[in-house]
């Protein structure tokens, strides 16, 4: 999956689709849902004695969206964007951004298979 926990990520399509990014708190359902700060919220209404709400009302969280509807947010490119692997010349791979280059940092250490050599 090319989304990881803690990533910035903009949402593309629905009700919070804006340009601003924001964080992946978790990762569900198989890789196939993502749970982002702030988007997808709902509210749970919960009586008097509830463990989390002691005097009653409502608790809101985040509910997961499918990670069809996000892209990665690029520093860089100052927008979301689509991503792709590439390997370093010792066999690093890391993921990149399609447009500008830009690393999203490392995703396996080197590996000698695919290290390039220099002819």
């Amino acid at each position: 999956m090319k989304i990881k926990k803690n990533d910035l990520v903009t949402v593309i399509v629905g009700e919070d689709a804006r340009a601003q990014p924001r964080k992946v708190l978790a990762i569900v359902a198989d890789g196939k849902k993502l749970v982002i700060e702030g988007v997808n919220r709902v509210y749970k209404h919960v009586k008097k004695g509830h463990p989390k709400a002691p005097g009653g009302g409502r608790l809101s969280k985040e509910m997961p969206i499918d990670v069809s509807n996000v892209a990665l947010y690029c520093d860089t490119c100052k927008k979301g964007v689509r991503v792709g692997y590439q390997y370093d010349a010792d066999g690093t791979k890391k993921r990149v951004c399609k447009k500008c280059g830009h690393s999203f940092g490392i995703i396996s250490r080197a590996n000698p298979k695919y290290a390039k050599v220099a002819k």
